[in-house]
């Protein structure tokens, strides 16, 4: 186990403005699209071939593959969109409705936090064979989206006490109906409640919210644990990790303090600390 004196590693700096999500993938559409259309009156179809090459270029240099997708995908969707013949019969106000979708479910204040992706079912089940709760623990899915956390947390520990909180007031809204189970807040997942007294937090966010989410569980929940689906807490070593074949790896970090989360006595399995191999808990 962690220990009250175990050192904090220092949280790396945030990253400048222009690599702030969703800037690099509004970047990138944009200097495709100036590509292919400045370069096609000397070019011709190069200019279209170029302009892909750049989007797969940008993708491929993107954290993980969901941004990947997004900035590869967006210039190649919209030509394609715009290649059409009802593209061209579309009125220009057509063009508006999926940006104000996205904004109604995806509001721009959550764009640090992850997009939508829902966390698999039975993805946490490996890892509640080593770290079994008590009946009634405190656990919270911190950005629970349309619940499917909330599901895979319930699968892993049907006694929990399950918590989550959505900014997004129609996901929140989703959740809370899918979920009844469970405890559903509208809110920020950073400042509207605090974690303080909490036994589990779990999150399938960024690789850019781990820092912040360590700081944030070392400040309120000493003695918990902090769960995160594929991401990892920038230069430290998860105290418990597990990736089944053919799924994501899941990795949990005991935080340091006095305090100690709601373990199961009466359960047999042990609970192994330290930098666990990749595959095993």
């Amino acid at each position: 186990m962690l220990s009250a004196s175990s050192p904090v590693v220092p949280l790396p700096a945030s990253p400048p403005w222009w690599r702030r999500w969703p800037l690099p993938a509004l970047m990138a559409w944009s200097l495709c699209w100036g590509l292919w259309l400045g370069g096609r009156p000397a070019l011709g179809p190069w200019a279209g071939l170029l302009a892909l090459g750049l989007a797969l270029v940008l993708g491929l240099r993107q954290s993980s593959w969901p941004r990947r997708l997004w900035v590869a995908g967006g210039f190649p969707l919209s030509a394609a969109l715009l290649a059409t013949s009802g593209g061209s019969l579309w009125p220009a106000w057509v063009w508006l409705l999926p940006p104000a979708l996205l904004l109604a479910v995806y509001p721009v204040r959550a764009w640090r936090d992850a997009p939508v992706f829902p966390t698999p079912a039975g993805a946490l089940q490996g890892l509640a064979r080593h770290l079994p709760l008590a009946p009634g623990a405190r656990v919270l899915d911190a950005g629970c989206g349309l619940g499917h956390g909330l599901q895979a947390l319930r699968q892993a520990w049907p006694d929990a006490n399950l918590r989550g909180v959505e900014w997004s007031s129609p996901l929140a809204l989703l959740a809370r109906w899918r979920c009844r189970d469970a405890e559903v807040q509208q809110g920020d997942m950073w400042r509207d409640g605090s974690w303080t007294g909490l036994d589990l937090v779990y999150l399938f966010q960024r690789p850019e919210s781990m820092a912040r989410a360590w700081e944030k569980a070392c400040r309120e929940m000493p003695g918990g644990w902090l769960v995160s689906l594929e991401f990892a807490v920038p230069g430290r070593a998860p105290d418990l990790r597990d990736h089944p074949p053919g799924g994501r790896e899941v990795l949990a970090w005991r935080v340091p303090g006095a305090r100690q989360s709601t373990l199961n006595p009466t359960a047999p399995a042990p609970i192994r600390t330290g930098n666990a191999p990749r595959g095993n808990l």
